[in-house]
């Protein structure tokens, strides 16, 4: 229904308007290029879906019928409504509706024609999302990080290398049979078995910004999800990395990729000592034991024989020694201080700065946002696998955007992009999203995002490197006071 769509594509340029000016039609359609997708007919097309998938991560409180809805219930309580070519389209519709019944004529609930075009329903947004392809989200999200290092491109960087974080963690989801059957289940500390789907990301830690994920079932590891996101890595990128993701296969492909990784050293590899470089590193050299070749061969990968590797060993005072590997072999590169230093800036605010190594940490921040400040964690709403990932799609998306809107806050104010409050930033547009839905053009660019801006940056964060919180361990003692037996806390560092 041709009407139908302009209609909706009239409509849908009045949503998320703090992010229209990154959100342009060309960005759409060169998405569609990438993805070799069709853009569509309907009033639900792939732009109009990708709109409405922010509007689904925004408003996580509604169900999908509410968010279909919620843009013209707004706009219809703005004053003057009823002059405009969206009111207008509205109050036809009703006259329509009204002669019909005055004749009883009886229309299908299914037929697509005619009605109020200001209307779609529920069902027909349902099975629109789920023929959605995942490779048009995936060329959103390149275009937006390109356009994005295009304008920011310095604060991504750490001495001429573009910094960027890999990590994994698990997204619970409803016990629906088709999501239980397609992700699987995953056991949970008093809460037996949840539906889980494993999530790895890559992500500019200096700026949390998302680059690339990847979302799959539990029954793929997190180092073959890793090696499929080792793929989008270039040339002079340094990829830090969690201990958990400890291959030799990883390493390959990134170095094969001349770009560098750092990584803490997991017990297991044996490194043979090739040359000393100070007291507290040296260059190794590791080569992996034959069955564990054999497997990476069987999977098609070419690997070397052997690597070598540079190690750094490091104990922050009061806590366990650690080592950082690396394949920056060269000391001037990045010297042993800068990957692990951690020093006070601000003796009286007692404010650390982190090494280089342990800005690793950003990217769990950014797991703690998504799933806590946005309420991924145990709020998607979908039954469907494709649902799912549609609405994690939507999740990584606008947080991609508010966290671009923080960083213009940031330098505008004259703060550091991760000394504001994401939580805060959230609320804020979320708070002036209604206001910015019904204002003009100029008013939004002139008066509304410059003072959405400025409450932003009024929500500051301190640095906090360093922090640790209480883990049990495994010593049991009894609690006299209701004879439960209990686990001391013991201190764990965040380290990365």
């Amino acid at each position: 229904d041709e009407h139908k769509r302009e209609v909706w594509d009239e409509t849908r340029q009045h949503d998320l308007q703090a992010f229209k000016r990154w959100l342009t039609p060309d960005l759409f359609t060169e998405a569609a290029r990438i993805a070799q997708t069709s853009l569509g007919n309907g009033p639900l097309y792939v732009v109009n879906l990708a709109w409405l998938g922010l509007a689904s991560a925004l408003h996580m409180g509604k169900d999908f019928g509410g968010v279909l809805s919620l843009t013209m219930k707004l706009l219809s309580d703005a004053s003057g409504f009823g002059e405009t070519c969206l009111g207008k389209e509205r109050a036809k519709a009703r006259r329509q509706k009204s002669c019909h019944a005055s004749r009883r004529c009886q229309r299908s609930k299914h037929d697509p024609y005619g009605g109020d075009p200001t209307k779609v329903s529920e069902e027909a947004f349902t099975k629109a999302r789920r023929l959605m392809s995942l490779e048009y989200w995936m060329a959103l999200l390149l275009l937006l990080t390109e356009r994005f290092e295009g304008k920011h491109g310095k604060l991504t960087r750490f001495k001429g290398l573009r910094l960027l974080a890999m990590d994994g963690t698990s997204i619970s989801m409803p016990n629906w049979k088709q999501l239980k059957s397609y992700f699987g289940t995953a056991r949970t500390k008093g809460k037996g078995r949840t539906v889980q789907a494993r999530m790895v990301m890559l992500q500019m830690p200096l700026v949390r910004l998302p680059y690339r994920y990847e979302l799959a079932p539990l029954s793929q590891g997190e180092t073959t999800l890793a090696m499929r996101l080792a793929r989008h890595v270039r040339r002079n990128d340094l990829v830090l990395i969690d201990r958990g993701f400890f291959s030799y296969a990883l390493f390959c492909e990134i170095h094969q990729r001349n770009a560098y990784f750092g990584i803490r050293l997991k017990t297991g590899p044996k490194l043979k000592t090739i040359r000393h470089l100070g007291t507290k590193e040296r260059l190794v050299q590791w080569t992996p034991c034959a069955p564990i070749m054999s497997k990476w061969r069987k999977q098609g990968l070419t690997l070397p024989s052997s690597m070598t590797l540079r190690v750094i060993d490091y104990q922050i005072p009061g806590f366990r020694k650690s080592a950082v590997v690396t394949n920056v072999l060269d000391p001037t590169k990045i010297s042993r201080d800068e990957w692990v230093r951690i020093v006070r800036e601000k003796e009286s605010a007692r404010n650390l700065q982190p090494g280089l190594y342990h800005r690793r940490w950003e990217i769990e921040t950014t797991f703690k946002e998504m799933k806590v400040a946005m309420k991924m964690k145990g709020g998607l709403r979908s039954r469907t696998p494709e649902g799912i990932r549609y609405e994690v799609a939507g999740h990584v998306l606008l947080y991609l955007l508010v966290r671009w809107t923080m960083v213009e806050a940031a330098q505008k104010h004259g703060y550091a992009p991760l000394e504001l409050s994401f939580t805060n930033a959230l609320r804020e547009i979320l708070d002036m999203s209604q206001t910015l839905l019904t204002a003009t053009p100029q008013r939004i660019a002139n008066v509304l995002l410059p003072r959405l801006l400025e409450r932003i940056a009024s929500h500051q964060v301190a640095p906090r490197p360093g922090r640790h919180f209480p883990r049990p361990n495994d010593t049991k003692v009894k609690n006299k006071g209701n004879g439960r037996i209990q686990k001391p806390a013991k201190l764990r560092t965040i380290q990365g």
